[in-house]
């Protein structure tokens, strides 16, 4: 099968790209041939081009032009758009629609939903666009970029599109990540039985909690991600002053609130932070780890990281909400808590420290659970159905 992908790139390092390079490198070797074309968002740093991007962001021409070229040449059987937002635009659907080309989206986030693409504002949950004819809510409160005008420009398109039909007609098969995701997407409008559920995959990492490079025998957790606010880390830091020192935390990531978070565990013993770490080191603290937090407080369509602390026998410790609310089975393969809730994430964890031999089951579970759902082969026949599925229905 001859596949087209088409990603937009963001400005900073994100789980896309390492999905949408999965996929390839997966189908790829099952013999099918895949082109991936991309934009990146550093084309449209300047005020010049910020101001091109915010017209082009509903429709771009060139953009069509781009995509309608690479059809010409590469001649697929099938596309499948990842991130289409800013600069490729809703444009590449007509383009493929009018090639007789059909379309598959992957929903990475809630763009089409909310103009911030979290369903968060303001320290919340926040749903106030969901279902709504157009995003008044986020122009109001300049969730995109703090602009008024970015936001009714993003807003717009939603809205443009969905009254064309683009997002109901254009679009031959959307994956969703999580069942819960698919749930969100049918509440804002999407056609149900367009919604496919197949989760992301990572490879089987080579390091092992028997063959792991040693760390000493040193008791930790680890908490790997991006250092926002939705992410809930100000929520883990808290948690760990209840905790005073009972057990290390050590915190891999960069962004916005990194320098914050230093200043913060100068008084927190135990905690340090590592910042962005390259994979091998990552998999392998993962593996060495007494268990993983991901204390995210909006809704993730997914959980990388929690599939790849699976892929090493190590449990999660998560906040019960969102897509991490369905991929984790409390006592099984990890425990819950309530999101925001520093006292509940402290009491889990202190239940963890009294349990050695409960969590090293959950260990297992949780490497069984990788093994059952998350797979490159168990996810190729997903993909592979979902493309045929849309084929054979043309």
């Amino acid at each position: 099968m001859r596949i087209l992908m088409l990603h937009n790139r963001y400005q900073s390092p994100s789980g896309e790209e390492s999905v949408v390079q999965a996929e390839q490198t997966l189908l790829e070797s099952r013999g099918h041939t895949v082109k991936v074309l991309e934009v990146d968002n550093r084309e449209i740093e300047g005020v010049f081009n910020k101001a091109k991007a915010a017209i082009n962001v509903v429709y771009s021409p060139s953009s069509k032009r781009l995509v309608e070229n690479a059809i010409l040449q590469f001649k697929p059987e099938i596309v499948h758009v990842h991130n289409f937002f800013p600069l490729l635009s809703p444009s590449v659907h007509f383009a493929c629609n009018e090639a007789g080309i059909p379309l598959v989206q992957t929903l990475h986030n809630y763009r089409l939903l909310c103009a911030i693409a979290s369903l968060y504002r303001d320290g919340r949950v926040c749903e106030d666009c969901l279902g709504k004819p157009f995003g008044w809510s986020s122009v109001i409160h300049k969730c995109y970029r703090s602009s008024s005008i970015g936001s009714a420009a993003v807003a717009a398109m939603s809205s443009i599109h969905r009254w064309l039909g683009t997002w109901s007609e254009r679009v031959d098969a959307y994956i969703c990540l999580t069942e819960f995701a698919r749930e969100k997407f049918i509440q804002g409008g999407l056609p149900a039985n367009k919604l496919f559920v197949k989760p992301n995959f990572v490879y089987p990492s080579q390091v092992s909690k028997t063959t792991q490079t040693s760390f000493g025998d040193e008791l930790y957790a680890l908490y790997v991600g991006r250092l926002y606010e939705e992410k809930g880390i100000n929520t883990l830091l808290a948690a760990w002053k209840q905790l005073d020192g009972k057990i290390k935390l050590k915190i891999l990531g960069d962004g916005p609130l990194f320098q914050k978070v230093r200043e913060e565990i100068r008084h927190i013993p135990g905690v340090e932070l590592m910042g962005k770490q390259p994979s091998e080191k990552v998999y392998q603290l993962m593996a060495n780890a007494q268990f993983v937090v991901v204390p995210s407080e909006w809704y993730e369509t997914f959980g990388l990281v929690l599939i790849e602390s699976f892929s090493v026998g190590t449990p999660v410790v998560a906040s019960k909400i969102g897509a991490l609310a369905e991929l984790i089975n409390p006592g099984q393969n990890g425990l819950q808590f309530r999101p925001g809730d520093a006292e509940d994430l402290a009491a889990k964890i202190q239940w963890v420290l009294v349990h050695p031999e409960e969590v090293a089951q959950m260990g297992q579970k949780a490497y069984a659970d990788f093994n059952e759902k998350y797979t490159p082969e168990r996810n190729y026949h997903q993909l592979i159905d979902i493309y045929k599925n849309v084929l054979a229905h043309l």
